[in-house]
């Protein structure tokens, strides 16, 4: 696994797309709607005694103000979409979507139009217009982010195959692999995250149901990171096996950030229309559990090799200091192992190949045998996946002392456009370029 510790069916008749207008420029407050509500509900709730009084009060449009949680919003218009460089939300959802036989470009262009007008409303804390859901209508946008994306097949189905961009190459066979074809790849791609569920759970709903006859489901997946505001101060999160996991993640401020994660803006040639984008791996990676707690501590640092309780690497310092790859230990013996995955997965051993990861954990229940059925949703983000991903797994693959406690069950590889202007949809480039 490349771990984020140093790599690492719609149902909607079409007039409920109609019904959900494109342009949700007018969208009403989700918090608003509550200051609307009729004499009966007013009725109901002043009812409740002091309950009721909290209610008379949103009744009257005096809503009590949002907490920075909820507050909190991200733009959806801009240089690169959003869902790439902010930190992992608390929720996420992601759905990949397959065109209907019959939907042709000028279908997708509209559905597409459909999802960036939706999402841009959710993401301001409004409601599109005809929205009648009501799932989230007395939430703020709780720093939601709806990014999309476009799989290999969605430019043969569309008679796009000549702007299929060359790094868009399906991922090589790697040994670890055991992957469910029905739960990988598909034509269209959907993230969502948000730290509040119900604002997560709405957005992928409302998507779903506007993609009414032009695509259906083909796959979707939850996952969960730790809520804003659990530690005393903000620090790295950790994943379902108890490591810290991003410590090593590339940050803004490197020199080379922005040719590793994204396609450069003075792009040309037939995947111009990925100025400024980026390439999106994702997998859904079981962990077993069962077997990895049944480990000392002491082995499972050695196997990561970082300190389980801080996230210090093994050859002394902090979370933060670079891992000395050389150095020994008291005992002679390396105190990084040759198969520890920081070193294995570690840009400095792979020629600088670098991911940006935005993962979520996972837990889908357990399986026939008890074992729970959970892991990492890993997501990773670079500007050419035969530069980035490819070679740091085949590494992995070979010789990563972590992947006999993995399970890698599901995978895709996704282009994702550069962000849109106001007045424009996601991927305009490509269909209308």
């Amino acid at each position: 696994m490349a771990d984020r510790t140093d790599t690492l069916s719609g149902d909607a008749a079409p007039e409920d797309a109609q019904k959900i207008s494109d342009n949700g420029a007018n969208g009403v407050s989700r918090r608003r709607l509550l200051g609307t509500a009729g004499a009966a509900g007013a009725v109901a709730l002043v009812a409740g005694g002091a309950a009721g009084a909290t209610g008379a009060s949103v009744v009257r449009g005096k809503p009590d103000p949002l907490s920075s949680v909820g507050s909190a919003n991200v733009a959806f218009h801009g240089t690169h979409q959003a869902g790439i460089l902010q930190p992992s939300q608390a929720h996420g959802h992601l759905a990949a979507f397959d065109l209907a036989p019959k939907a042709d470009a000028k279908a997708a262009a509209a559905l597409l139009r459909r999802w960036s007008a939706a999402a841009a409303d959710m993401m301001e804390g409004r409601t599109p217009q005809g929205d009648e859901l009501g799932i989230a209508l007395d939430a703020g946008p709780s720093s939601l982010t709806v990014t999309i994306g476009f799989g290999r097949t969605f430019f043969d189905r569309t008679g796009l195959a000549a702007k299929r961009p060359e790094a868009l190459e399906p991922l090589p066979a790697f040994t670890a692999d055991a992957l469910d074809p029905k739960r990988s790849e598909g034509d269209l791609w959907v993230q969502i995250g948000a730290d509040d569920g119900l604002v997560a759970f709405h957005a992928l709903r409302l998507l779903q149901r506007l993609a009414a006859d032009t695509a259906r489901l083909r796959w979707q997946m939850n996952g969960f990171n730790r809520a804003p505001g659990a530690t005393e101060n903000p620090m790295t999160g950790r994943n379902l096996m108890g490591q810290m996991d991003g410590t090593n993640n590339p940050k803004e401020t490197d020199a080379n950030f922005g040719e590793r994660i994204f396609v450069p803006d003075n792009r040309t040639g037939a995947d111009a229309w990925m100025a400024g984008g980026s390439y999106v791996v994702v997998r859904r990676i079981r962990m077993l559990l069962d077997s990895w707690e049944n480990l000392s501590v002491d082995r499972q640092e050695k196997i990561i090799g970082r300190r389980k309780s801080d996230g210090s690497p093994l050859s002394g310092g902090t979370e933060t200091t670079r891992p000395d790859f050389n150095r020994m230990g008291s005992d002679g013996v390396l105190a990084i192992p040759g198969d520890a995955h920081i070193r294995v997965a570690s840009p400095a051993t792979n020629r600088g190949a670098a991911m940006l990861r935005r993962a979520f954990s996972y837990h889908d229940g357990f399986r026939d045998d008890g074992s729970p059925d959970a892991g990492l949703l890993f997501i990773a983000w670079q500007a050419d996946p035969r530069k980035g991903f490819t070679p740091v797994q085949r590494k992995l693959d070979r010789g990563d002392g972590l992947s006999r406690f993995l399970k890698h069950e599901a995978s895709g590889v996704f282009a994702v456009p550069g962000g849109c202007a106001p007045g424009e949809y996601v991927g305009q480039r490509l269909l209308e370029g």
